[in-house]
Formats: structure tokens, sequence, C-alpha cells
């Protein structure tokens, strides 16, 4: 899985610009969380190559970048949780969830 990291605020419109071309995951993650570690893992083992033609991936270190996550939650209107998973279209959160909710299955049937 080729993660993009999202570490600066003008991403985010970079990000709602892409989503109507093609649906954008967004993964925060808490690399201090074991739960958040078992989450991506279980996300990650899924994922398939040719994922990355459906949907662009973007990567949150929470620790690093939590006011980044705040700003996440703003402006998609989703609260914050971590770990959490934002599916965007047409610059619209469409799906998402948190914690062990995050489903490679579920994600991939929205887009």
């Amino acid at each position: 899985m080729n993660w993009n990291k999202l570490t600066e605020a003008g991403q985010i419109e970079e990000i709602k610009s892409l989503s109507k071309e093609k649906p954008v995951l967004i993964f925060k993650h808490s690399t201090s969380c074991s739960i958040s570690s078992m989450s991506m893992d279980r996300l990650t083992r899924k994922w398939q190559t040719s994922d990355n033609e459906k949907v662009e991936p973007y990567y949150l270190d929470l620790i690093a970048n939590r006011e980044l996550s705040n700003q996440v939650a703003r402006e998609f209107g989703v609260p914050h949780e971590s770990p959490q998973v934002l599916l965007i279209k047409s610059g619209n959160v469409i799906y998402d969830n948190s914690h062990f909710g995050i489903s490679y299955a579920d994600l991939m049937g929205k887009i």
C-alpha cells in the first residue's frame, strides 16, 4: 500500500479537489495506540495493488499532526476519533468508521 502522507493543511483542499476524480481515503493513525496499529494492519493486509487505481490513500499521523487532524474533522464535519477512516468523494465524506469498525470490505463497497 502506497500511503500519501497528510502533513500540511493545504493538502486538505488538494484532497477535496482530487476526490472529484477519484475517491480519497484518509486513515487517522495514532502511532502510540495498539488498537490503531491493529486496525491499520487489518486494512493494509487486504489491500490489493489494483486498489490504488480505485482510491487514493492518505495517512495522517495523529501524534505528529494533532492540529491537522482537528482541522480534518472540522473541514469534513466528522468528529475526531482514533483510529479513524474517512472516505471522501466529490469533496464530501461518504463513509467514516473507527476502531474495529474499520473494514476493508466496507470501504471498498462504498467506492
